[in-house]
């Protein structure tokens, strides 16, 4: 099946629909979920055009999954969950909802209640204030690297 251009993610890409991101570099992109199934929820995608982690180079694969490890870190500070779940579906049968390989990545508590996959549209300020603090978190980190 041939990768779909048009598809939600490819236009976050381009610039030809808003995200609120919270991080970029050369290879990949990542941004809250605007239908968050718990605060603090975030995509990271790579920038390369493929539609599930099959499609995708090892470059790709390795820095998708390099980004989301540093979100899954920034997303435990900034939020102090008990836990982080990281989720990646590969086709509409396995949940894939947009086709452009993606990985969630969703602080967790116990007891916590998850809204279900792609349910209802987040709170724009909540989602701004949890971009504010994962960028924060992240801006700490890079300077602990430098």
């Amino acid at each position: 099946m041939a990768y779909d251009n048009n598809n939600v993610f490819a236009r976050i890409l381009r610039d030809e629909l808003p995200s609120i991101r919270v991080y970029e570099d050369e290879y990949t992109v990542a941004f809250m979920d605007i239908m968050p199934q718990a605060p603090g929820h975030v995509l990271v995608i790579p920038k390369e055009a493929a539609e599930t982690l099959l499609d995708l180079s090892d470059d790709g694969a390795r820095a998708v999954i390099s980004t989301t490890r540093h979100l899954a870190i920034a997303a435990k500070q900034a939020f102090a969950p008990q836990g982080i779940l990281v989720a990646q579906m590969n086709g509409a049968a396995a949940g894939q909802t947009v086709p452009h390989i993606h990985f969630h990545v969703i602080p967790r508590n116990a007891g916590q209640e998850v809204l279900a996959h792609a349910a209802e549209k987040g709170d724009m300020a909540e989602l701004v204030a949890n971009a504010e603090k994962l960028r924060k978190v992240l801006a700490e980190m890079a300077k602990d690297e430098a």
